[in-house]
């Protein structure tokens, strides 16, 4: 996706970010049979309107982690950056990350694409970010200035087309201060050139004299000065080789013979370059380049570290690889030496593979010997003896929450969550919500197989313990289903399912073996024996383009088991005979934007009964099985929304949106009365901006929502006054200040 940059000078914006965790505790979490606890860990959380708090449902990780950053002079100060989650600054005092990108609302998605990140080498509590997830979004991507360490942000003077989500995100650092004036930051950018700043980020303005050959979507990867010697810094242009400059980046010259593609670059503190590439490893002496690739044999390598303390010590790892290897060496690249690794898991679900699985980042500790942290498509690790025989690497993930979420399912009966998530599967949440789960899915891809998703998941509402599942993997374009009869503890793989990429099923309310699944560019299927056999679903246009697809058009009737619903362009459908067959019901319904959210939900003890939201068009309400609706007028956006436990003493369902209210504005909102009255629930400090795609209420516990995002996991949001909180988690949840 490669579209036109544009720079914009704005006014600068004050973000601030409020902060809490929770005390740990030594109870034991709720537990599934069969499964094992895992340990209770502080738990962030932000207040939200009406006596509402919010926190991430703890999963641990899940998504790629593109960068880790210590600060030279500070102990404990390191931050990480990811692809679609934004940034994170370690807490070492209870071994947690703090998000730093959770204030921006949906309307800045954008900024929760974290293209890079630096800290001031002078003032510890400096701290700036690049955030642009996709450059041809609105707003575009600028740079943030933090004074105190991320806590708050202000928007400085610049937007520039940025693409954290795209090529070689797990390479460079585009983004530096100079050691020897703080006033100056360098900005390499993708598609729009070298960018500067001579006033710390004030404002800003392109480098004119600096014109090389740009790789298209790339751009210049990295920028790093050297430390020793005032007004040298080195420019990583992907394709073209590397650039150096003697006076501070007025003018700039290819050093020749450089890596045509670089990937990583260091400077030691006795001025040697050091640089990994899609060949190998190179290092930059004295005017001359030496290739010390390990074992001579030539590879991509990306994450690359020079020991602080002695400049011979280099770690390279190679990279884009399913099986990364580590080398070190201790005399400048002569000889190399594979670290051989142990791991050590802090979250149960996690194996051994997830280690070596696109290393990204690699980096000494400036402060403590030995220590060196590692990031990589799952998470952050980290050993305390990089001088051990065999090195003990422990993944630390409490509070780095990246899942991109498909789907939610919280039944009247078994456990309060399910999740359906992009490339760790899913999860049976048995250790409550502030623990992680045991492990993943299983049933679809094959356990060994690090990456494999979960499009939907659908319960039988006369039987909430019979579920299905559809997904499968991306990568070799395998795709299947499930069922479960134990709530989703054990599944079971489809007998059949023919060579469709399943998006969402539906599943009968009266008979769990009979469901309808929505396929990718491809009419529905159904089956009536469990998956066992399939046909062809009449009546229906073919599904839309998958996996990356938000919508919910497909819902089964929760009182009739002969009766689905679909949505499709402006047209609701509907069939009551068991899904062999639909038929327009419905063709007044406003059409919408191909990007815009849209859903179609039934509830409980409602027969013909059906909502459906269309995002800025609204919220409608129909009561005579989709032939007529009604519209909100209350409601201004549907962006997303959903049904839960009614209140004591009440039949009619808790109504949750995501969306826009008249005379409340916009956020996260409850209603008890379908839709006439509301409340705010939501979070000013934490308004759940990273691309919500997708909500569901619990059945089991009035008051719970939950709302999943595209690369900052599963948000939770429970009323404070909640007299089932031991539900979600065994330990009392406090606020602290920041």
């Amino acid at each position: 996706m490669i579209l036109q940059l544009l720079h914009r000078a704005v006014a600068p914006v004050f973000i601030g970010i409020m902060l809490g965790c929770t005390a740990s505790s030594n109870q034991q979490p709720i537990v599934g049979a069969g499964l094992v606890s895992a340990p209770i860990a502080p738990t962030s959380y932000v207040a939200g309107a009406n006596g509402y708090r919010w926190a991430n449902v703890s999963i641990g990780g899940g998504g790629f982690v593109t960068g880790v950053y210590t600060h030279n002079a500070q102990k404990d100060l390191v931050y990480i950056r990811t692809d679609v989650g934004g940034f994170y600054r370690w807490n070492a005092e209870d071994k947690t990350w703090i998000p730093l990108n959770d204030s921006f609302k949906s309307q800045e998605k954008t900024y929760y694409g974290g293209e890079a990140i630096a800290t001031d080498p002078n003032n510890p509590n400096i701290v700036y970010m690049a955030a642009g997830k996709y450059s041809q979004w609105q707003p575009k991507g600028s740079i943030f200035k933090s004074t105190d360490r991320g806590k708050n942000w202000t928007k400085l003077n610049i937007d520039l087309g940025m693409d954290s989500n795209d090529e070689h995100r797990w390479a460079g650092k585009r983004l530096a201060v100079n050691p020897a004036n703080s006033n100056v930051i360098f900005f390499g950018s993708r598609h729009d050139g070298l960018w500067k700043s001579e006033d710390a980020g004030a404002t800003w303005a392109k480098v004119a004299s600096f014109s090389p050959t740009f790789t298209k979507s790339v751009g210049i990867l990295g920028i790093v000065f050297d430390n020793q010697v005032p007004g040298l810094v080195y420019a990583n242009v992907y394709g073209d080789g590397i650039y150096q400059s003697t006076d501070t980046g007025v003018t700039w010259s290819k050093i020749a013979g450089s890596p045509a593609q670089a990937q990583r670059m260091a400077v030691a503190n006795n001025s040697i370059l050091y640089v990994t590439h899609m060949a190998g490893v190179s290092k930059y002496q004295n005017g001359t380049w030496s290739n010390i690739t390990p074992e001579k044999k030539p590879a991509a390598f990306n994450a690359l570290s020079v020991n602080p303390l002695t400049p011979n010590d280099v770690l390279v790892a190679l990279g884009q690889s399913t099986s990364t290897k580590i080398y070190r060496t201790s005399d400048g690249g002569v000889t190399w030496k594979e670290l051989k690794a142990s791991i050590k898991h802090t979250v149960p679900w996690w194996d051994d593979s997830m280690f070596s699985l696109w290393t990204s980042a690699i980096e000494f500790d400036p402060k403590v010997p030995g220590k060196v942290w590692l990031t990589d498509g799952f998470g952050i690790w980290q050993t305390d003896n990089i001088n051990a025989n065999s090195v003990v690497w422990t993944n630390y993930e409490q509070g780095h929450e990246e899942v991109v979420a498909f789907a939610l399912a919280a039944p009247p009966k078994g456990a309060l969550l399910l999740s359906g998530v992009a490339d760790v599967d899913g999860f049976y949440h048995n250790n409550g919500l502030n623990a992680f789960p045991a492990k993943r899915f299983e049933g679809i891809s094959p356990i060994n197989n690090a990456n494999r998703d979960t499009y939907a998941i659908a319960y039988s509402q006369s039987d909430p313990l019979r579920l299905v599942r559809v997904g499968g993997s991306r990568w070799n374009s395998t795709y299947t289903g499930a069922t479960s009869t134990d709530g989703g503890l054990t599944w079971k793989k489809f007998a059949s399912f023919p060579a469709s990429m399943p998006l969402r099923v539906a599943i009968s309310a009266t008979n769990p073996n009979l469901f309808v699944v929505a396929v990718s560019l491809a009419p529905p299927l159904r089956t009536t024996d469990g998956g066992a056999s399939w046909s062809a679903v009449s009546g229906l246009p073919n599904g839309p383009k998958g996996p990356w697809y938000w919508g919910q058009p497909l819902v089964a009737d929760k009182v009739d088991g002969n009766t689905f619903y679909y949505y499709s362009d402006g047209k609701v459908y509907r069939s009551t005979d068991t899904g062999a067959s639909f038929s327009v019901v419905n063709s007044s319904i406003p059409t919408i934007d191909q990007y815009a959210q849209y859903a179609l939900k039934t509830i409980p003890d409602a027969k013909d009964e059906v909502w459906l939201s269309l995002d800025w068009e609204g919220l409608f309400h129909s009561t005579d099985g989709g032939k007529t609706f009604a519209k909100l007028p209350s409601v201004e956006k549907a962006h997303l929304f959903t049904f839960g436990k009614p209140q004591t003493g009440s039949t009619t369902p808790a109504l949750y949106l995501y969306g826009k209210i008249s005379g409340l504005g916009e956020g996260i909102f409850r209603s008890l009365d379908r839709g006439k009255t509301w409340i705010s629930i939501g979070s000013s400090q934490n308004p759940i901006g990273g691309e919500p795609n997708v909500m569901e209420a619990s059945w089991q516990q009035f008051g719970l929502v939950f709302i999943g995002t595209n690369g900052r996991g599963i948000y939770y949001g429970t009323p404070n006054d909640s007299k089932e909180q031991a539900a979600l988690s065994s330990a009392p949840v406090h606020a602290i200040r920041p």
